[in-house]
């Protein structure tokens, strides 16, 4: 509304002009040499304003021309960049979907008409990852690494086909440069960190780890963690060199991780060697509420040096009663008990710990059955027995990273090189499958198992202390040749009988073919599934770190078809189509 009304305002002195330019009298006079013309003022307002209209449309026409030049090569430079742009996105989509083919044509293209654009050469190096060409991808990424605002992503790129070379001293060398020129990089850093780490170069990862938080990388929580995990891992390797920087960094470590097992371990020992035993106890039992582990119960009970074996055994009953029933680490704390007894000689009540678990036992329950039969009844056969099932029996926890397993704590993981990978838990590989499968015990197992302990009987003409086995009646024939160790009766003591073999049931031996049903199954078999994992996540665009599938394209038969469908014609034409016509 106000510009129609403006309009008109300006309309209305436009007319007023004119009308008042129309009333004036008198005439112009112009004279050029002998040329002389006097129009009325109407007049020669009017000429003067159709000649101004005539100077304005000429300079026009002048400026078009003079700028024709550069807008025709502005608009090639547009074509040129609409095509590379076409050519990236639809080389991306090709790479997205691992067409190799496609992705190199539109590779090409896109350095043809947009060699300059920094995705073209994203473009290109990934092609070539898709490829296999490492050699034209490691040129990619170093004209990257030469430009201002690829250079990171450029050294990326060389990073990761550094480490495909299994060159470490050269992926070292780009990650510390990146971070040199990022120190927020997150994957220069982690490289670096792990590096070090791997060198033990501790004093080097924890200024690592001092810039990453200043960089904001990590919060206070974590860092205090990993700063703790760092320390223990230099205390550890100063253990026996220098114990002063070694006690200095594992106390400091345990005020930032007091739940990390090595560092409260070591921690405790050298306040046990303090004589500060309350500290020592104090620290331990931090750790244990948190991580029940067999480390924390041996130094709970060696934590008084020279205590009797039944005093240790009465410490680590106090330990194990502070670990509510509810948790995994109940089972730890039992073991460690039935540890304690054994050294103890107070057999019966390591078997009153171990019971509730000898139907389906561990490794290390089995290994502590076997030891208990061996140290209070010297039964060698039924040792062996307990010891063979052990090697069959379900794993227990360990120090486990990214599938790796270690008999030992580390501050970094092996495979992946990420600090405070290792946790105390039960591997992978042997959890039971969805179906449940279980290992069955041989029968030489259960019989031995099954058999009441031996007898020992003093021989008169055998030196003292020496002793003969005398086997049960119930002893199946497997049994003697099993304690082939024990030593030969005496012919003369009619106390020893030989052993009748018993005879299995016609009903049992055909109802359990040992062919069926194998006692023995690999360790391989036993990870495997029930079926392939299927691929619920498909990358979109590959990262430049992403080695990419070695696989063939797909073949004519099943390939998609790329770009949108043809539409159906409408008007009379479609209505014709639909008929068939």
């Amino acid at each position: 509304m106000l510009r129609i009304v403006l309009f008109l305002v300006l309309i209305a002195l436009a007319g007023a002009g004119a009308a008042w330019v129309a009333d004036q009298p008198g005439n112009v006079v112009l004279t050029w040499g002998s040329w002389r013309a006097s129009p009325s003022i109407p007049v020669f307002v009017l000429c003067l304003g159709i000649f101004a209209v005539l100077i304005v449309f000429l300079w026009s026409i002048l400026t078009m021309l003079w700028r024709m030049p550069g807008r025709v090569r502005r608009r090639r430079h547009e074509k040129r960049q609409a095509r590379g742009r076409h050519a990236i996105t639809h080389g991306l989509l090709a790479i997205g979907h691992g067409d190799t083919a496609l992705a190199r044509r539109h590779a090409e293209a896109a350095r043809r008409h947009a060699p300059n654009d920094p995705l073209a050469l994203l473009l290109h190096a990934q092609s070539a990852q898709l490829d296999g060409n490492r050699d034209e991808a490691q040129r990619a990424f170093r004209a990257m690494a030469e430009r201002e605002d690829t250079r990171l992503l450029g050294l990326r790129g060389l990073f990761i086909e550094a480490q495909r070379a299994d060159d470490a001293v050269g992926a070292v060398m780009i990650a510390e440069e990146a971070i040199k020129l990022s120190p927020s990089s997150t994957w220069a850093s982690h490289a670096v960190l792990g590096f070090r780490c791997a060198r033990g170069d501790w004093s080097g990862a924890l200024a690592i780890l001092d810039s990453n938080l200043s960089a904001g990388l990590i919060d206070k929580q974590a860092y205090r963690r990993q700063r703790g995990v760092l320390l223990t891992a230099r205390a550890l390797e100063l253990e026996t060199m220098d114990r002063d920087v070694a006690r200095e960094s594992v106390m400091e470590a345990v005020k930032l991780a007091p739940t990390l097992v090595p560092a409260a371990v070591l921690a405790a020992k050298f306040e046990s060697e303090a004589h500060q035993v309350r500290r020592a106890m104090k620290l331990v039992e931090a750790a244990w509420l948190a991580n029940p582990h067999p480390d924390l119960a041996d130094a709970y009970a060696h934590v008084k040096l020279g205590d009797a074996a039944r005093q240790r055994l009465q410490r680590v009953e106090t330990l194990a009663a502070k670990t509510p029933a509810d948790k995994a680490g109940h089972v730890e704390g039992q073991l460690a008990i039935a540890r304690a007894a054994i050294d103890a000689s107070e057999f019966a009540r390591a078997r009153e710990v171990l019971s509730p678990y000898v139907n389906d036992p561990t490794q290390r329950v089995a290994l502590l059955m076997a030891e208990l039969e061996r140290a209070e009844h010297g039964d060698s056969g039924r040792a062996r027995a307990w010891t063979l099932r052990a090697v069959r029996a379900r794993h227990d926890p360990v120090w486990t990273a990214d599938g790796y397993v270690s008999d030992r704590w580390r501050p970094v993981s092996p495979v992946t090189g990420r600090l405070d990978a290792f946790q105390w838990q039960t591997p992978v590989a042997s959890l039971p499958s969805d179906k449940g499968t279980t290992i069955e015990s041989s029968a030489f197992e259960e019989a031995m198992l099954a058999a009441p302990p031996p007898k020992r009987v003093t021989v008169a003409n055998e030196a003292p202390g020496e002793s003969v086995v005398i086997a049960p009646a119930s002893t199946p024939a497997s049994a003697p040749a099993a304690q082939d160790n024990a030593p030969p009766v005496a012919k003369e003591e009619p106390a020893v009988a030989p052993a009748e073999p018993v005879k299995p049931a016609p009903e049992a031996a055909e109802s359990s073919p040992v062919a069926e049903t194998p006692v023995f199954r690999t360790r391989a078999d036993l990870g495997k599934p029930a079926q392939a994992p299927i691929q619920t996540v498909i990358p979109i665009v590959r990262a430049p770190d992403d080695p990419g599938i070695d696989d063939e394209g797909p073949s004519d038969e099943f390939t998609e078809q790329i770009g949108t469908p043809k539409a159906q014609a409408g008007g009379w034409r479609g209505f014709w189509s639909r008929w068939g016509a």
